[in-house]
This record gives C-alpha cells, sequence and structure tokens, in this order.
C-alpha cells in the first residue's frame, strides 16, 4: 500500500518537518517502539486539537490543524496497513 501524495507550494518550510515525523512514526512502529494503539491514540489526540481548537493548550492554525488530522489518519493507516498489530482497546 502506498501513501497519497501531499502536494507543498516551492519552499514549504513544513515539507522537510513532515518528512521527517513520517520517517520517524514508522521507524519507531518497526522497532515495536510504537504499538497501532499508540498510532491509534496519535490520531485521535490529533483529531480532538481539531474538534476542540478554542481550548487548545498549543493553539495553531485551523486550516494546518485540520491537514494535520487527516494527514495522521492516513499515516496511521499506512502503518497499520504496513507493519500490523493489535488495534487499541476501547
Amino acid at each position: 500500500m502506498q501513501m497519497s501524495r501531499i502536494e507543498f507550494g516551492a519552499g514549504d518550510p513544513g515539507d522537510k518537518s513532515l518528512v521527517i515525523l513520517q520517517s520517524l512514526l514508522c521507524l519507531l512502529r518497526e522497532k515495536n517502539l510504537l504499538s497501532r494503539a499508540d498510532i491509534e491514540e496519535l490520531c485521535e489526540k490529533v483529531q480532538a486539537r481539531v474538534a476542540d481548537h478554542d481550548r487548545d493548550p498549543l493553539p495553531c492554525c485551523v486550516e494546518g490543524a485540520v491537514a494535520a488530522a487527516n494527514e495522521m489518519e492516513r499515516l496511521g493507516q499506512y502503518i497499520g496497513h504496513r507493519y500490523g498489530g493489535k488495534h487499541r482497546r476501547i
């Protein structure tokens, strides 16, 4: 399974950071330092920042938070398919 591409404008400063963070999450999962459940919990935390943006203790742009939540969902799906593991208990 291949992740869908994200389009960035020329010279977008977030581009390098995103590539590093995506690679880091994959590496940590590959080495079993993060579980699939941990990735699912991280997805939920990112989505919570969008849902309750006005009370977010770490303020950010709403559009950026929505984009981050969408990207985290895609990344979580990719990592889940690539490395497997148990889902988080609800």
